[in-house]
């Protein structure tokens, strides 16, 4: 049977072919578990006309959003997942960003931290063994201090701006992708080098298994900042 979940979004990144988006049940005792909404595709992107608004408005960061959903789909660590059903979601106020920390999860650990990709990256990546061992794939975390990294590569002839983040998590050292399209938007325009953002609250994610490298890769999903980037 179809049902409906209020949450307040704290991600809509690039995945894809679409979209990934997540974000914390919004209930009458308060605010809960993590949701991530899932097409039916083995992919599981949620593509724009499955998720906009209507007048075809996209969902933005901290919007509280209804949204239609068909069944539970948890799938190895992403115990998260839910099917959505097809309708139109809805907007229903804004979260503040003064009060992200009622949100904010406290892990002992960024899941593993055993791999690194080459291009740049520190603690990124796991065996999907080492990710087997959790039962969770989102986390909001605050940092101090974060350094946004813009650097470009080249494949197959062409070359693009890339963008990571590199922050310190309970003496740990991380570099990772950025998949939020409105940092990376803000970013963008600028030259290579790192930029310091102070007082920031980050939506981590972590992925299935990527078909390039057989690994799960762990992801900046959000930056938040206040004012917003």
């Amino acid at each position: 049977m179809a049902y409906v979940k209020r949450i307040v979004c704290l991600a809509n990144s690039y995945k894809t072919g679409g979209s990934c988006i997540a974000g914390k049940l919004v209930s009458k005792d308060g605010y809960g578990a993590w949701i991530r909404p899932v097409s039916a595709r083995p992919t599981e992107e949620v593509s724009f006309f499955e998720y906009c608004y209507e007048g075809y408005a996209s969902p933005k960061l901290l919007d509280i959003i209804d949204i239609p959903l068909l069944e539970a789909k948890p799938h190895n660590h992403q115990t998260e997942n839910h099917v959505i059903q097809p309708g139109r979601w809805v907007k229903k106020g804004s979260f503040a960003w003064d009060s992200l920390d009622e949100l904010r999860d406290r892990p002992d650990a960024l899941w593993a931290n055993t791999d690194s990709t080459k291009a740049g990256g520190l603690y990124d990546c796991m065996s999907p063994q080492e990710a087997a061992r959790f039962d969770y794939s989102l986390v909001l975390i605050k940092r101090e201090e974060l350094v946004v990294e813009v650097d470009t590569s080249t494949w197959d002839g062409r070359t693009k701006k890339t963008y990571r983040a590199k922050f310190k998590y309970k003496g740990v050292n991380y570099s990772l992708k950025v998949t939020d399209p409105v940092a990376r938007a803000a970013f963008k325009p600028k030259e290579v080098g790192e930029y310091t953002l102070n007082d920031v609250y980050l939506c981590l994610s972590l992925t299935e298994k990527y078909k390039e490298d057989g690994r799960c890769h762990k992801l900046v999903a959000a930056i938040f900042t206040n004012p917003p980037l």
